[in-house]
């Protein structure tokens, strides 16, 4: 176990860039807690890191892209479905830096140019659809074309797994030291918190929450079926770790992730995610969105309706953004009473 204090110091000394709005704001949601009948609920919003309408890559790519320009990247690469938060983030960021930005993006049900797919090419990154499975076809794919941008000269850094996969779990190790802090702020300790996660985000969660001896203990709701999701995060949480030169190890039973949620597949609404999203913005103003944080908070909407929690308790909701892709699936959400 080692402070706070110790802990930033370990995360500033790694190559990062300044791009996001940190902290982010942890926010009390009375009026949701009260339309479930609850535990009290705060929100930590990290829809309000900044570069187009915010997210939690904005955390992992101050890392990942601070890592590329630290070894002297002028171009950064990525590519996941094709309306992938992670992309429209790092547009943005490399807009900010300078930076070219390469995306390709997996053919697939959503690849319209609205919400996520839209910001990226007004962010003016090098955007191609591909028929390229998402996965480790499109990984081995994003290798390719960093080899062909070396040979006209640029210096790519391409944004891939396991190592942005660590890298984010130091990311959201920074996102509990905020935390920790926020709640000493707010006169709070919280027993859960709630995301959706099948890596990085969940793999910080839990290396910081150990790391720093507290009772807040992460659950995430995966968004996607991952084979191996679980040796993923540990894995990630580990290599997190050791990039900080902690002594902390994470094993499978620190880790709770459910598959419970997801519905039809990855990027397929379900009614109750609807349902979801339709609350927390008629009760507190805030917007989530349908892929991941709508079915994040479907899972802790049924998890209060089974009692696993009382009015005593208290939960952290990390509301991980992409509300732009709210916007490419206006129809789906119409059909389904959003008017």
């Amino acid at each position: 176990m080692i402070t706070r204090q110790n802990l930033l110091q370990r995360i500033s000394d790694i190559p990062q860039v300044n791009i996001g709005h940190f902290p982010t704001p942890l926010e009390e949601c009375p009026r949701l807690s009260e339309a479930l009948g609850g535990p009290r609920i705060f929100i930590k919003r990290e829809d309000c890191s900044g570069l187009a309408f915010g997210g939690n890559k904005v955390r992992q790519l101050t890392f990942t892209i601070g890592e590329g320009v630290d070894q002297g990247a002028d171009t950064i690469i990525q590519g996941a479905a094709s309306q992938s938060n992670h992309c429209r983030q790092a547009a943005a960021a490399c807009s900010k830096l300078g930076l070219n930005c390469y995306l390709r993006l997996a053919r697939d049900h959503k690849s319209i140019v609205q919400g996520n797919l839209l910001l990226d090419h007004l962010a003016g990154a090098d955007v191609e659809v591909v028929d390229v499975p998402f996965g480790p076809e499109l990984e081995e794919f994003k290798f390719g074309l960093a080899e062909k941008l070396k040979a006209q000269g640029l210096k790519p850094y391409v944004i891939a797994s396991p190592r942005s996969t660590g890298l984010a779990g130091v990311a959201f190790t920074w996102c509990i030291a905020e935390i920790h802090e926020q709640q000493k702020q707010i006169g709070i300790d919280a027993d859960w918190i709630y995301t959706a996660s099948v890596g990085g985000t969940q793999a910080g969660l839990v290396l910081g929450t150990k790391a720093l001896g507290m009772k807040l203990k992460p659950f995430a709701c995966a968004p996607i079926h991952w084979e191996g999701k679980i040796d993923r995060i540990r894995d990630a949480a580990n290599l997190a770790a050791s990039i900080l030169n902690l002594d902390t190890q994470i094993k499978d039973s620190d880790i709770q992730n459910t598959d419970d949620y997801i519905g039809k597949a990855y990027g397929y609404l379900t009614p109750e995610c609807i349902s979801a999203l339709k609350l927390v913005a008629s009760t507190e103003g805030i917007i989530l969105d349908p892929v991941y944080t709508a079915k994040a908070m479907a899972c802790l909407i049924d998890h209060i309706q089974q009692g696993r929690f009382d009015s005593n308790d208290t939960v952290i909701f990390l509301h991980t953004g992409g509300t732009p892709a709210l916007f490419a699936y206006n129809e789906e959400l119409s059909a389904n009473g959003v008017r």
